[in-house]
């Protein structure tokens, strides 16, 4: 199997609710918008998916449950943009788990749940790049001395 992913499926509770958090809230643009599922182009070669919960139980098998154990996260060129990007979400419904803030792997992050509890870490992480062909790179940095 390659080491790849291509799409990432979320489970929501009310796809309506997450469309419009999504779409008019972040202001994100659906690659392809159906009743039953909506896609968002995230990265090269990488979507985004909201599937109602119900279906994606039915569709695996297996009952699905709402929240998620895991994060997503997307870099972004500041921590500037990161404060704005965390204000958009909170305006758009998120609940925000941590204020924006300067953070122990040397960069500046904060965290907020969508309308359905999945966790997003929107940061600013200076050791991140990604090259045009889409590889990315990351170099440790030292955390800001922030004691003054």
């Amino acid at each position: 199997m390659d080491q790849q992913l291509n799409l990432v499926t979320l489970g929501v509770e009310d796809l309506r609710v997450s469309r419009r958090f999504y779409s008019r809230g972040l202001g994100w643009t659906p690659l392809l918008d159906l009743d039953e599922i909506v896609f968002y182009q995230v990265g090269k070669g990488l979507a985004l998916a909201l599937f109602p919960l119900t279906e994606l139980g039915a569709d695996t098998g297996h009952a699905a449950t709402a929240g998620t154990p895991f994060t997503l996260a997307q870099n972004l060129g500041s921590p500037a943009e990161v404060d704005a990007a965390v204000r958009r979400a909170r305006e758009a419904g998120a609940t925000v788990l941590k204020e924006p803030q300067h953070a122990a792997f040397g960069g500046y992050h904060g965290y907020f749940a969508d309308p359905d509890g999945h966790r997003w870490e929107v940061c600013h992480n200076p050791g991140w790049s990604v090259a045009d062909d889409g590889t990315v790179t990351l170099m440790a940095v030292e955390a800001p001395d922030t004691e003054d």
